[in-house]
């Protein structure tokens, strides 16, 4: 028994000797380095934010402008405002009196095949049948149409049967008086703008697309004021962008007042009121210009006549000018029998005549409708509409 208990200290002490070594062996290793301290970090200005983001903004230091410094010799800062828009400059148009004759030399350039071509054939010395036939061809060739070329060849015939012998002089003087007398130098040529009950004379210009009808109104207007006339512009295409504008820009050269209305408002609203104004400011002439429509749409058509109706509620017509494209030809009489069935054309406007366009269209359009060709067109100036003159432009047509 005692032998037992003594083996049980010795275990006790053996014990405690080892657990007395192994926590003095703990001790004594190195402890791990501390964390290093967290950097001092700038908080960067606070930006403004909205809503839910939002929130007060720090207070920075601030210098105030006494304590910026100011490159030397800087004086105050002067601020120029922006220069008044200039008011456009009026142009002064040229006089109408004689316009053809100074624009002569560009008709003839592109007509002057009529005029050469049946001299030469008049000039031959035995004119036979065949001579005759080509001398119709050309006629026909030049737009000038079947029934006045007939008429045309027919009084050649008798009076150069008469005349026998033929000299160059003598042919030209035969050949202009026949030209003249299809041309119709009996037409009443003026552009009427004198209305009977004291008020502005009222013209109502129509026609297809890409004729020129707001080109050329804005020319007319140039037109009137060169002969002394007051002009207020109605823009009643109101389909078109950019046509009021343009009608805008042609008025303000002139001097002419322009009553416009919405894009795509009512054009029969617009020529209305642009006639009322003109009654009011007393102006010598009102032009309204109206959307180019093509003529195989009834509907368009209809409005056209609409506008015209609602026009004469405040003045009658006085003109219903119809704008045709001169290099159409024979196609543009189409274009203006459907205009004429609806809205009671008065006179054409042949323009692009200094073009590809053939100078018979001129009788052949006159003798269709009965109305004169009262302005022909002879280039893109501002200046190239001329009234037209039955002389100068057979001159032009038979050259010097």
């Amino acid at each position: 028994m005692d032998i037992v208990i003594l083996a049980v200290v010795i275990a006790v002490v053996v014990l405690g000797a080892l657990g007395g070594l192994v926590v003095g062996s703990r001790r004594r290793k190195p402890l791990p380095p501390p964390p290093p301290a967290a950097p001092d970090i700038t908080a960067p200005p606070a930006e403004p934010h909205v809503g839910e983001e939002a929130e007060t903004p720090r207070e920075e230091p601030r210098r105030t402008i006494e304590e910026v410094d100011l490159p030397a010799g800087a004086g105050p800062v002067v601020i120029e405002e922006p220069p008044a828009a200039e008011a456009p400059e009026i142009e002064i148009p040229e006089p109408t009196a004689g316009r053809l004759v100074r624009l002569r030399a560009r008709l003839s350039r592109s007509q002057n095949a009529l005029g050469k071509g049946l001299l030469t054939l008049l000039s031959r010395e035995h004119l036979d049948e065949d001579t005759w036939e080509e001398i119709e061809d050309t006629l026909l060739t030049a737009d000038v149409g079947v029934q006045p070329t007939q008429e045309l060849v027919e009084r050649l015939r008798e009076r150069v049967k008469v005349l026998g012998t033929r000299t160059p002089e003598e042919l030209r003087g035969l050949l202009r008086e026949e030209l003249i007398t299809l041309v119709g130098p009996e037409m009443d040529r003026t552009v009427h703008t004198e209305n009977a009950a004291g008020g502005p004379g009222v013209v109502m210009v129509v026609g297809v697309n890409g004729t020129g009808k707001t080109t050329t109104t804005g020319k007319l207007a140039r037109v009137l004021v060169a002969d002394g006339n007051t002009v207020v512009l109605g823009a009643a295409d109101t389909f078109r962008a950019a046509a009021a504008d343009q009608l805008q820009t042609w008025g303000e050269r002139v001097g002419a007042h322009v009553v416009r209305g919405p894009e795509g408002g009512d054009p029969a609203s617009v020529a209305f009121d642009a006639v009322k104004e003109g009654k009011e400011m007393a102006a010598g002439a009102v032009l309204i210009d109206t959307a180019g429509r093509l003529h195989t749409k009834t509907g368009l058509m209809d409005e056209l006549g609409k506008v015209k109706r609602v026009v004469e509620k405040q003045a009658p017509l006085d003109e219903v000018l119809l704008v045709l494209d001169a290099t159409t030809g024979q196609n543009g009489l189409v274009q203006a029998r459907v205009f004429a069935e609806v809205v009671d054309i008065t006179g054409i406007v042949l323009t692009k005549l200094d073009g590809t366009a053939k100078g018979g269209i001129v009788i052949a359009v006159q003798r269709e409708l009965g109305v004169p060709v009262k302005l022909i067109g002879l280039g893109e100036g501002a200046d190239d509409l001329a009234p037209f003159e039955p002389d100068a432009f057979v001159d032009a047509l038979i050259g010097e």
